[in-house]
């Protein structure tokens, strides 16, 4: 009788652990490194070589294990350095994930350009001489130099919101598309191919996966501008091109944003009438505009009351233009929204986003506001651009969110006994008790909203749906065909 020989239990990964693991995972996919179907450790066969023992050799699993285990015996010093470098970074990447809490752990956590050793968006090239798939920061030296900057200040804050963050990456697209040179005659590339692959797509997973996560406002003008590409002749003239890509993404700012933001004024200040009293949340600037036209083009008076939360203190910003502008204001926090809701006749309220169903997307807060103005029976108008509208439906603000600095949450103080000011968070990522949230953007439900302002009119939320097929009609009829 044989002895069974019973192989010993692989060791239990922490949830950290595992995060990191995943992490690592959709890194080399999104990057394409080792070929196709690279994993941790070689468990999946690639057809190409493994980079820095992540295996990815020809054959099963243990071809890539035997792989890595070559490659980090047979590895030179800088190898072990950058082993070790990425151990440390792992580290600090599982003590981060730890300070998350469990209800919020799929979202991707907030990277501090600062701090966090992923972002290595600053380097502009590779001292090493080496390819951009074996460089240490992942070939962000192929990136156009407007590309690194713009993510830059995506990730420190610099441009926030919807609309901005739209049009400075369409702005900086121009001047990747007017730098770029086709390939050359003898590659036989397809220069359609060229330009989506080694140029705009790599710059959008940069902003995506290093700076900040993307808006749907982002995503829709990404896809546009990818359809342009496609839907170019083969055969034309580089000039030409680049005339059309250029042009096509200077109409879409002009039409789709700045265009849509003077007919949803037009709209909205037919709502305003004199001795209204109206309640704003945040910063808007589509909201901005829309009370400084009615202050400037009409003889009604109205007074508006401005709506703050913590961290950001947004409309801060926003109370000095209109107070500039002569507009009686008032300034409160989220928290006392509900002992001046008495004196409001009309809430507006701007979008990050708008769904199929009619929810809106927006800064967090914006569904508490929603809520209380509709047991007050006040109206609630949502100024939004028919770019925002996004084809997905979300019923909470759990599945689908953003994680913004944890840091920026520590910014209190209160003085001690002696009239010291001292920090009530200070070292808080020492404290195994305490864990900080601070999310972005909060769901409002469509029966909050009494209607939505868009450039094709005042709509119903109901319409979203309707409006959104009329504005896609390839989308219905494609839909339509595959149910038949």
């Amino acid at each position: 009788k044989k002895d069974v020989v019973i192989p010993p239990k692989k060791p239990k990964l922490s949830k950290a652990e595992r995060r990191a693991k995943q992490e690592a995972q959709r890194a080399a996919k999104g990057l394409n490194i080792g070929g196709g179907g690279v994993g941790v450790g070689g468990k999946k066969s690639g057809g190409g070589n493994g980079q820095d023992g992540n295996g990815g050799g020809n054959g099963n699993g243990r071809d890539g294990d035997k792989a890595a285990k070559n490659n980090s015996t047979g590895s030179s010093q800088p190898k072990n350095s950058s082993s070790q470098d990425e151990s440390s970074n792992a580290a600090t990447k599982d003590k981060n994930q730890d300070k998350t809490l469990n209800f919020f752990s799929h979202l991707p956590p907030y990277k501090d350009f600062k701090t966090n050793p992923d972002f290595s968006g600053i380097c502009l090239a590779s001292s090493s001489g080496l390819p951009p798939s074996s460089s240490s920061n992942n070939g962000n030296q192929n990136l156009h130099p407007a590309v690194i900057a713009l993510g830059i200040q995506y990730a420190d804050g610099t441009i926030r919101g919807s609309n901005s963050r739209t049009i400075a990456m369409l702005q900086t697209f121009q001047t990747v598309v007017e730098d770029y040179s086709f390939p050359t005659k003898d590659s036989r590339t397809d220069y359609r191919n060229d330009l989506e692959n080694t140029v705009l797509k790599p710059a959008f997973t940069y902003w995506t996966t290093k700076c900040r996560l993307h808006s749907v406002t982002m995503g829709n003008a990404f896809t546009f501008l990818k359809l342009a590409v496609v839907s170019l002749d083969r055969y034309m003239e580089e000039k030409e091109v680049k005339e059309i890509l250029i042009d096509g993404m200077e109409a879409y700012i002009e039409e789709r944003i700045k265009f849509a933001d003077q007919a949803i004024v037009k709209y909205a200040s037919t709502k305003i009438i004199d001795g209204d009293v109206i309640l704003v949340y945040a910063k808007s600037e589509l909201i901005q505009m829309l009370l400084m036209h009615v202050k400037n083009n009409s003889d009604r008076n109205f007074r508006v009351i401005l709506v703050d939360s913590r961290p950001l203190l947004e409309a801060k910003d926003m109370l000095e233009r209109l107070m500039d502008a002569g507009i009686e204001c008032t300034y409160i926090l989220l928290n006392s929204v509900s002992y001046v809701m008495k004196e409001v006749t009309k809430v507006f309220l701007g979008a990050s986003a708008l769904l199929r169903d009619g929810s809106v997307l927006n800064r967090v807060g914006t569904a508490s506001i929603a809520l209380i103005a509709r047991n007050h029976n006040i109206p609630v108008l949502v100024c939004c651009e028919t770019y925002k509208i996004s084809s997905r439906v979300q019923l909470e603000s759990i599945t689908g969110n953003e994680l913004g600095d944890p840091n920026e949450l520590v910014s209190n103080t209160c003085h001690g006994e002696n009239g010291a000011s001292s920090s009530l968070l200070k070292d808080w990522r020492e404290k195994d008790c305490l864990r900080l949230l601070n999310l972005l953007y909060d769901l409002t439900p469509s029966e909050f909203v009494s209607g939505i302002v868009t450039e094709m009119g005042i709509l119903p939320p109901t319409s979203v749906a309707v409006l959104l097929r009329e504005m896609n009609p390839q989308d219905s009829s494609s839909g339509i065909k595959a149910t038949n």
